[in-house]
């Protein structure tokens, strides 16, 4: 496998079939469907903050109760956008008790990257003139 290829998005284990980066070749339908999911679950404002905090975390993992306080909107609220990144498969929780922790995958945020990364040296494809395009 080269360096340009991981695994595909949704896919669990090392021994999936692979794809190029974005960057690299065009993707097929079903990765641009996997790969959509993911995008619109950060498309988000407060998923993204959500993330940001459970990402920075020292230690790892927070509680959902650290969360919340940070937010002016209702529990079940955060409780939803915490499910969708959740099915996104950016993060992982566990019951503790009356409270959830939350910590980040870092498989899916290494899989982005990888997919959005070009490969360090390489120039861009030229850019061709297109019809109907200003001088």
């Amino acid at each position: 496998m080269s360096k340009q290829e991981l695994v595909v998005l949704g896919q669990g284990g090392e021994t999936d079939v692979c794809c190029p980066g974005l960057l690299t070749a065009p993707m097929d339908e079903t990765q641009a469907v996997e790969l959509a999911k993911v995008f619109k679950a950060l498309g988000d404002p407060v998923r993204l903050r959500l993330l940001s905090m459970i990402a920075s975390q020292a230690g790892g993992e927070v509680c959902v109760c650290d969360l919340t306080p940070a937010f002016d909107l209702s529990q079940p609220t955060i409780s939803h956008h915490l499910k969708l990144l959740r099915q996104a498969g950016l993060i992982d929780c566990e019951r503790r008790g009356t409270w959830v922790y939350y910590w980040l995958l870092p498989e899916m945020t290494d899989r982005l990257a990888g997919i959005l990364t070009r490969p360090a040296g390489e120039p861009l494809p030229v850019r061709t003139e297109t019809a109907g395009a200003a001088s």
